[in-house]
């Protein structure tokens, strides 16, 4: 603990105390600008407003560190075997105290800040977020300063700083577990001996800022008086919305059963904490429905939510976008070598290759909403036949998921006239299956949700795309609504108090932009049925974009089988190629069958990740988690 006091934490203290050492003047040669009094930080809007900026720039930042990163921590990705540099290779072996040194990693270390590259100082969640909370505690401790502003510009500054204090303590306890909950601006040359809390106990304090966030902040920016000197500049400024909604958010983990567990010993859904989830979701998106402020994308500009082509670096997301990830660098952070690694070698060279799991491809259901039960088993009720595997499914495979025979190269010429290049080769044997024995296409799928199908050229940085994460966006509160629900107020058909749409009502408005049918009556029956319809909603939905280790770890799921596995997918042509082509997701197949490439051997300590042992070796109070 005493590290990110002092290392972390205090530097900020000395930057804004600096202004006050008048003595300084007697060695050091100054100019009267270099001059900052000690209050001139909190002393009007405009210099308290560029105090607060900077925790925007504390954000987490998932989608890249360094050249590379792996953010999808689940059974949702394979990557190249044996790149120990990645740390979802660390936490498939279960080495999880590799956080702390795995380059790249958004965790902890974010790759090497000597190298001058912006990107690779953001996203080091552990020490941003613990240098966020003291800064946010830092204004707070300070507005009595902000003498010289109107009362919207003090809710303004006082909003934004209760809400980052929540938020971050939030970001920390998801991954670790209860915490100590910071509030104020402690000594920095002091041990403090501050007790974990559990985790229910830190959620309510994280609740409790976040709500007087709510009080203090408008929906939109732009409608205030202060947000006029950045009109149309707003969108991203945290406003009533965003802290409703990880207030629910935050309420509805310290429900599950994970967090419920670590609280209270009970491995079940906590009620009285997802009721208050489910209230205060529902508060968020009533508000949404009556202002617009945030809307579903319509499905014909689905592919826009996640990344934007040849748009001069234009930032994805949409109006259903609610909270993004940093946005440093975002116009060609992704195109430099991310995007090359969701291409297959024959396509681009270069890159550390990483493939969706034949498994998880799975939870892509059919259009008519039924799950398939056994991929390699002809299911009569679904309609689903393993000889045509890629017919009738979700709307959103299609837009996701790379099957055999899409075309993956538009001009022929670019990548020799080989069909075999320019067309994927995914069946048994096919070229993106054995080009590299370390490098290929492994499991039989490639990703298509942050890059297009059909490039014009393979080199990843001309596609000159832009990708953006979202940490929060309208579908996923729609989703968290009806989990909350469901689970608080205790049916599939329950809605919460002062709001009509029901549990199985929010997942359907999901599945109706998307054109999939809604959630089948036998699933309908119970809440337990309805969760396994839900979950497989949010695989579908929320897919590779960073939240599935955090719901398996949640739902206690992580070291359950099937959810351990890692698996491909063989089959042959059973057409010729030019009819495969022609239409790929309608091509029969022959033999068609799953592989376990790779099954996590965990254990119920890989359900929170590990305190580094500098911290928890200061004082007995601070406690290690379990098993490490």
């Amino acid at each position: 603990m005493k590290k990110f006091f002092t290392k972390i934490l205090l530097p900020i203290m000395m930057v804004m105390g600096a202004g006050s050492l008048d003595s300084c003047k007697k060695y050091l040669e100054r100019t009267p600008l270099a001059d900052i009094a000690a209050n001139d930080p909190y002393k009007n809007f405009r210099n308290f407003q560029g105090f607060t900026e900077e925790l925007y720039n504390c954000i987490p930042l998932l989608s890249l560190a360094q050249a590379h990163n792996s953010f999808n921590l689940g059974e949702d990705e394979f990557w190249e075997v044996g790149e120990t540099r990645l740390i979802s290779y660390q936490i498939d072996q279960g080495n999880y105290p590799a956080w702390t040194s795995t380059y790249y990693n958004f965790l902890g270390t974010g790759g090497n800040p000597s190298t001058g590259d912006e990107n690779s100082s953001k996203g080091q969640l552990w020490g941003l977020s613990w240098y966020a909370i003291r800064k946010a505690n830092l204004g707070l401790a300070n507005l009595d300063k902000l003498t010289d502003a109107t009362q919207e510009e003090k809710n303004l500054i006082a909003g934004q700083l209760y809400f980052f204090r929540g938020y971050f303590h939030f970001a920390l306890m998801e991954w670790w577990g209860g915490l100590p909950y910071i509030d104020q601006v402690y000594p920095t040359d002091q041990v403090i001996k501050l007790s974990r809390l559990s985790y229910q106990a830190t959620a309510d304090k994280v609740a409790a800022d976040l709500k007087k966030a709510s009080e203090l902040l408008p929906v939109d920016w732009d409608a205030t008086t202060a947000g006029q000197q950045t009109s149309g500049k707003n969108n991203t400024r945290i406003n009533k919305i965003m802290a409703l909604a990880f207030m629910g958010k935050d309420y509805l983990w310290a429900g599950s059963p994970l967090m419920n567990r670590e609280s209270t010993g009970n491995s079940t859904y906590n009620t009285a904490y997802c009721t208050k989830a489910a209230d205060a979701l529902a508060q968020a998106l009533q508000i949404t429905e009556s202002t617009a402020r945030y809307e579903l994308a319509p499905f014909s500009q689905y592919r826009d939510i996640f990344y934007t082509w040849n748009q001069n670096g234009k930032i994805p997301g949409l109006k259903e976008a609610i909270f993004l990830e940093n946005l440093a660098g975002a116009a060609g952070r992704f195109r430099w070598n991310q995007v090359n690694d969701y291409r297959p070698i024959t396509i681009q060279p270069t890159g550390i290759k990483v493939y969706p799991t034949a498994n998880y491809v799975d939870y892509y259901g059919m259009a008519n909403g039924l799950p398939i039960p056994d991929a390699e088993k002809a299911d009569p009720e679904s309609g689903y036949d393993p000889s045509y595997p890629w017919k009738n499914r979700d709307p959103r495979f299609y837009n996701d998921i790379i099957v055999d025979g899409d075309k993956c190269v538009l001009s022929a010429a670019s990548v020799g006239n080989n069909d075999s290049r320019q067309y994927a080769s995914l069946f048994t044997g096919g070229l993106y299956r054995t080009s590299d024995g370390n490098k290929k296409v492994w499991t039989g799928y490639l990703n298509s949700k942050f890059t297009s199908k059909f490039e014009n050229d393979y080199d990843g940085y001309k596609d000159n795309n832009t990708v953006v994460l979202s940490l929060m966006r309208l579908a996923d509160v729609y989703l968290l609504y009806a989990e909350a629900v469901a689970n608080g107020y205790g049916t599939p058909q329950s809605n919460a108090t002062g709001y009509d749409l029901t549990a199985v009502d929010a997942v359907n408005k999901i599945r109706q932009r998307a054109g999939v049918a809604g959630v089948a009556a036998k699933f309908l029956g119970s809440t337990t049925s309805f969760m396994s319809e839900l979950r497989r909603e949010r695989a579908v939905e929320l897919a590779f974009e960073g939240h599935r280790f955090t719901d398996l770890r949640r739902w206690l799921l992580l070291t359950e089988r099937p959810y351990t596995y890692k698996k491909s997918v063989d089959f042959d042509r059973g057409l010729p190629n030019a009819q495969v082509y022609a239409d790929p997701k309608n091509a029969k197949v022959n033999n068609f069958r799953e592989t376990v490439l790779f099954e996590r051997q965990l254990s119920q300590r890989h359900y929170w990740l590990p305190f580094q042992p500098q911290d928890v070796n200061m004082y007995s109070e601070f406690k290690q988690n379990p098993g490490w």
